[in-house]
C-alpha cells in the first residue's frame, strides 16, 4: 500500500511539472501573438507551437507508462463547498478559481461532454450514419480536392517567402549576366570602347621604327560596327612592309 501511494505521488509530481510546462508555453505563445502580431512569421510559430506539442506528447507517455498507477481508480472529490473566497484555492489556481461553488465544480469535475455539446455531437454522428455511400465518396473526393488545392498555395507560398528571406539575408547573386556579355562584346569586338584607347597591335604587323614581321598576317573575326580611328603612323610601316618581302632574293 505505501509502494502504492509513493507511485501515485511520483506520478502526480511528474504529470504537475509537464502541465506547468505546458502552460508556461501556452502563455508564452500568447504573450507573442498578442504582442508580436506584427513581427511574427510563420516558422516562430511553428516553433512556439512544437513545443506545445512536444509536452503533450510527454505527458502523454507518463500517462501511458507502465510504472505509473491508474488514475481511473482516483477519484477526486470536493471537501466543502462555499461561496466565500478560498485564498489557499485561489492561490493553488493562480486567482482562476477563488472558491469552490455549485455551479464551478460540475464543470471542473465533469467527466463527459457538456449537454449541448453531447446532444450536438449525437446529431453529427445521425447524420454522417444516414449519408450513402456514394455521396460519402463524393464528399470525400470533394474534400481531397481542395486538400490539393491549398496545400499547392501553401507549397507556392513557401517557395516565394524561401526566395523572399534569402535576398533579404544578403545572399545577393555576385555577377551579371548583362555585364558580362558586354565585357566579352568589348574583348572581342571593341564595341564600347572609346576612339581615344590605345590600340593593340595584331600579331604580325610590325611597329614603329622595327623591322617586317614574320609570318602570315592575322584572321580577323566578323566585321565589327564602324568606329572613327585615330590617325597612326602604323599604314606607312605597313606599305613598307608590303613592298620590301624577306623571302625575295
Amino acid at each position: 500500500m505505501q509502494r502504492e501511494e509513493k507511485q501515485l505521488e511520483a506520478t502526480l509530481h511528474a504529470i504537475l511539472n509537464r502541465v506547468n510546462d505546458l502552460k508556461s508555453a501556452i502563455q508564452a505563445l500568447i504573450t507573442k501573438l498578442e504582442t508580436e502580431y506584427e513581427t511574427i512569421n510563420w516558422p516562430t510559430f511553428l516553433d512556439n507551437y512544437a513545443i506545445l506539442s512536444g509536452h503533450l506528447t510527454g505527458l502523454s507517455k507518463i500517462l501511458q507508462s507502465e510504472v505509473a498507477p491508474s488514475l481511473r481508480s482516483v477519484v477526486v472529490l470536493p471537501l466543502q463547498l462555499g461561496c466565500e473566497r478560498d485564498e489557499a484555492l485561489a492561490r493553488l489556481t493562480e486567482g482562476r478559481v477563488p472558491a469552490c461553488t455549485h455551479d464551478l465544480v460540475p464543470d471542473l469535475l465533469r467527466t463527459k461532454p457538456e449537454p449541448q455539446a453531447e446532444q450536438r455531437l449525437q446529431q453529427f454522428n445521425h447524420k454522417a450514419s444516414t449519408l450513402s455511400h456514394d455521396t460519402a465518396q463524393k464528399q470525400v473526393a470533394q474534400f481531397t480536392k481542395v486538400i490539393s488545392h491549398v496545400w499547392e498555395i501553401i507549397s507556392k507560398g513557401r517557395e516565394d517567402w524561401e526566395g523572399e528571406s534569402m535576398r533579404s539575408a544578403g545572399m545577393q547573386p555576385t555577377h551579371s549576366i548583362a555585364d558580362t556579355h558586354a565585357l566579352v562584346t568589348a574583348v572581342g569586338t571593341g564595341k564600347g570602347l572609346r576612339p581615344g584607347m590605345p590600340s593593340i597591335v595584331p600579331q604580325g604587323v610590325g611597329a614603329p621604327g622595327m623591322g617586317p614581321s614574320r609570318g602570315p598576317a592575322p584572321q580577323l573575326g566578323p566585321a565589327a560596327p564602324a568606329m572613327p580611328k585615330a590617325p597612326s603612323a602604323i599604314k606607312t610601316n605597313i606599305k613598307a612592309a608590303n613592298q620590301i618581302h624577306p623571302y625575295q632574293r
